[in-house]
């Protein structure tokens, strides 16, 4: 039995829905379909009281109201999650915010994230896809123990991923490239390279994800706090 009840939540989301709030919302790219507007900080406050809550995620998802599900993403138990219920939230995604958020806070703390964040960028549909290269993202900032290596094995993918227009895709695979690159030194310096090799590729998406990767990589400060992050080891 989960500590707090699922319709309780609910009741909570309702009285916090705001028309303006789904309206901001849509202007940023978010499916509002089943959006009541409530604001992610009040997600947070509502998750601080119901943490780790399994069985409450679970029911949260099935509601499909798109503030459920992002806090399904806050308060589930990431030893509990299974690979089957990653395939089945994954296949719901349908918008960039919940895909993002359940990456960022859930998926990338299971025991299967480094699987899927391989995994996911060969799927052709769009949020799948896009969750394997968040995936990579989040990971290369939350995994602070992780070796070098696994982050240079995505290298490859990325690069395959280069190529594909649509943007909630290709703005990922940029997003990985920078941040795994914003990890160290020896990461900052193949990540340039992986990104110089991208922008010979004939591809106006390629083209964009390098140039804009390199703006960041190559920048005097982020290189100045990377040297000194080696320093303080």
């Amino acid at each position: 039995m989960s500590r707090t009840d699922c319709r309780t939540i609910i009741g909570m989301l309702k009285r916090r829905a705001s028309a303006r709030n789904a309206a901001g919302m849509a202007r940023f790219g978010i499916n509002t379909r089943n959006a009541l507007g409530v604001n992610v900080p009040v997600l947070r406050m509502i998750a601080r009281s119901c943490r780790n809550d399994h069985d409450l995620a679970l029911q949260l998802w099935k509601t499909d109201i798109h503030e459920a599900r992002l806090l399904a993403g806050f308060i589930d138990d990431p030893a509990k999650v299974s690979v089957k219920q990653m395939e089945l939230w994954v296949s719901d995604f349908d918008s960039w915010d919940i895909c993002d958020l359940v990456c960022g806070n859930l998926f990338d703390r299971t025991d299967f994230a480094y699987r899927k964040a391989k995994e996911w960028p060969e799927r052709k549909e769009e949020y799948v896809k896009r969750a394997g290269f968040v995936l990579m993202a989040a990971l290369s900032v939350h995994d602070k123990k992780a070796h070098d290596r696994v982050f240079l094995d995505f290298f490859p993918i990325i690069a395959m991923g280069a190529v594909d227009e649509r943007n909630f895709v290709r703005k990922a695979v940029n997003w990985a490239l920078r941040q795994i690159g914003k990890r160290n030194l020896r990461l900052n310096r193949a990540a340039v390279r992986v990104a110089k090799d991208i922008a010979r590729i004939d591809s106006k998406s390629a083209r964009w994800i390098a140039s804009d990767a390199l703006r960041e990589l190559t920048d005097k400060k982020v290189l100045a706090r990377l040297s000194k992050k080696r320093g303080e080891l």
